[in-house]
């Protein structure tokens, strides 16, 4: 019997650890056993994946375990430092006191040394938190995500990164303006931020940046919400923004004069009774797409009753509207009326629709209706929406000026009834 030959043995080291990339990294170590040559191997690996999260048990649990689990962890991640380039680092790990910080920097410094492209850094601590100064002046670093429920401290003067495009933030306790004003001024070339908060403190009241260019910000703390002086923006050349947020007494500041898209989850609290929205919708009047939730349309819809007067809406084509209350229904057609250009509407909530008259369509050339069943009570509010009648076996819709297309579609695995004005 021939013995057969090891083929992928005598491929070079690069290509070894190439193929070895593919794998997590707890399975790419385990090849070190193989063979003499497979021995530092592993080491090659360009994408290092560190999770302590299914290892360390709870203190009260572990006891004089939980110290010797920590000690493996960082004996494996040590095993891995060398010089060879990388592409990516995820650390994932715990630590309670501030000595640990030491390991977890030197694997940060480890990382930048060697080129990396995108580092993810996930930490879970009561300590406070501070990065090595190696990686807020990285000259490779493109993403860069950070989290959770940490305090950072103070960020390190002198931020400089010069090749950084994506930007994720999740719950990270930053001292005073440092993300507006020390962070955020160091990344010349940032095109995409994510903010995400779910904590009051060291929130931030400001995103400032000229370069971004699609912004999410996610606040969900409605216990503090008064506590905050108010939401600005000043993204001159940002194209998307997605906000969720509970609504504020003010935007004193909202410069988004680029904007394309814009998508609002803005949720009323009994804690702020008459907020101010007038700042952000005006600073986002030059959309040319929509997309408002039913909280937002409902706290929209109170502001409007308060005084506030909508913008013309000069470049929007599409609008996305999510109504549940007669509230919601109301702001529709005036919304409607500022929008001269709209082309799309799309309606979520029919079977909730509880508002009087007629809707005239005038301009809107396509009309979704999302979710869209084909029950009666949907279809007798179509009717009311649109003033017709269904027409050659419910293919065609009548109304006063115009004949609208009718057809069931899905998309995305959602259902949705689609009406295009065939005439006028």
């Amino acid at each position: 019997m021939h013995a057969v030959k090891d083929l992928i043995s005598w491929l070079p080291e690069e290509v070894l650890g190439s193929i070895l990339s593919l794998l997590s990294t707890k399975q790419a170590a385990t090849t070190s056993v193989l063979a003499k040559r497979w021995r530092h191997v592993c080491r090659l690996v360009n994408n290092l994946d560190f999770n302590d999260y299914d290892h360390v048990l709870p203190p009260e649990e572990g006891g004089r375990k939980w110290n010797l689990i920590r000690e493996s962890f960082r004996k494996f991640v040590d095993a891995l430092q060398c010089a060879s380039r990388i592409k990516k680092l995820s650390l994932k790990c715990h630590f309670r006191e501030e000595s640990e910080m030491a390991h977890v920097n030197s694997w940060i410094c480890n990382a930048v040394e060697r080129g990396v492209l995108e580092m993810s850094l996930d930490l879970w601590t009561v300590c406070v938190v501070v990065l090595p100064r190696e990686l807020v002046t990285s000259k490779t670093l493109v993403k860069l995500t950070l989290g959770s429920h940490i305090d950072l401290g103070n960020i390190p003067p002198g931020v400089s990164l010069p090749a950084l495009k994506s930007l994720f933030i999740h719950t990270i306790f930053f001292s005073y303006g440092d993300l507006c004003n020390v962070l955020l001024p160091g990344c010349p070339v940032l095109e995409e931020l994510s903010v995400r908060h779910v904590n009051y403190e060291g929130i931030s009241y400001c995103i400032s940046s000229r370069s971004i260019k699609k912004l999410t910000v996610y606040y969900n703390f409605e216990t503090w919400i008064t506590e905050m002086p108010g939401m600005s923006f000043h993204a001159p050349n940002l194209v998307s923004l997605d906000y969720s947020d509970y609504a504020l007494e003010e935007y004193p500041q909202v410069n988004l004069e680029s904007l394309v898209e814009a998508r609002l989850n803005i949720k009323y609290s009994k804690l702020i009774k008459w907020p101010d929205m007038s700042g952000l919708i005006n600073g986002i009047s030059n959309v040319h797409t929509l997309h408002l939730t039913s909280a937002s349309a409902n706290v929209i819809s109170r502001c409007v009753k308060h005084g506030l007067s909508l913008p013309l809406f000069k470049n929007l084509i599409n609008l996305s509207f999510w109504g549940d209350h007669k509230r919601c229904w109301k702001l529709l057609p005036y919304l409607m009326k500022q929008s001269p250009k709209l082309y799309t509407l799309l309606i979520q909530g029919l079977d909730d629709y509880t508002c009087d008259g007629t809707m005239h369509l005038v301009k809107v050339k396509v009309l979704h209706l999302l979710a869209f069943g084909g029950t009666a009570r949907e279809l007798e509010h179509l009717m009311s929406i649109l003033g017709g009648i269904m027409v050659d076996d419910g293919k065609m819709l009548q109304t006063d000026d115009a004949r609208w297309r009718c057809s069931i579609q899905v998309q995305d695995r959602f259902r949705f009834l689609r009406l295009s004005k065939s005439s006028c």
